[in-house]
């Protein structure tokens, strides 16, 4: 199993079906579960599944119910005072980093997570992964989509609705599909 989670952190294709990967991924799944099902008034117990959940999960962040993710957050690292609303969705095949007081509107998708153009590959169920990052003290609108290798820069906006495919720099507002810088913060 060692060469294929190298692979899944490299960019290398490898097979996501793996049988010592999915077993991996349903324990992380089984807490994602758990989390989606505490009760509003579970403050404390949603923060013990977050923490175990993630990669490292920050003080006083908090993401909404319900969370969808291929593994759960294992592989996400969320800073200190980050907010997520509901319906976030992490395809978290590699990591993701998401800053310090980024906060992230509702139905939201953050994919580190691709499969290959080649029909072929694609038939074998193929798969490869690029790690996105998303700066400190940005805000990412509802409904928008960020692409697997994309890195937004510190200070940023990123407009509701928008499909992120490149890398956006700090200290700017961008929106649209395909997203684009549109001025300076």
């Amino acid at each position: 199993m060692t060469d294929t989670w190298e692979k899944m952190n490299s960019g290398e294709l490898y097979d996501p079906t793996d049988p010592a990967l999915s077993e991996q991924q349903q324990k992380c799944l089984e807490l994602l579960y758990e989390y989606n099902l505490t009760r509003p008034s579970e403050a404390g117990r949603r923060r013990e599944l977050l923490t175990q959940m993630f990669a490292s999960f920050g003080e006083d962040s908090y993401i909404e119910p319900p969370l969808h993710a291929n593994w759960g957050g294992k592989f996400t690292s969320i800073g200190r005072h980050v907010y997520a609303n509901f319906g976030l969705t992490l395809v978290d095949d590699t990591f993701i980093e998401i800053g310090d007081d980024t906060k992230i509107g509702p139905h939201v998708t953050i994919c580190a997570g691709t499969h290959p153009t080649d029909s072929e590959q694609r038939r074998k169920s193929m798969q490869y992964n690029r790690p996105v990052k998303i700066g400190r003290n940005c805000w990412i609108g509802a409904g928008s989509v960020i692409l697997p290798g994309v890195t937004i820069g510190d200070n940023s906006v990123i407009g509701a609705g928008s499909v992120v495919t490149k890398d956006i720099p700090a200290n700017v507002v961008a929106f649209g599909d395909p997203c684009r810088v549109i001025r300076s913060v």
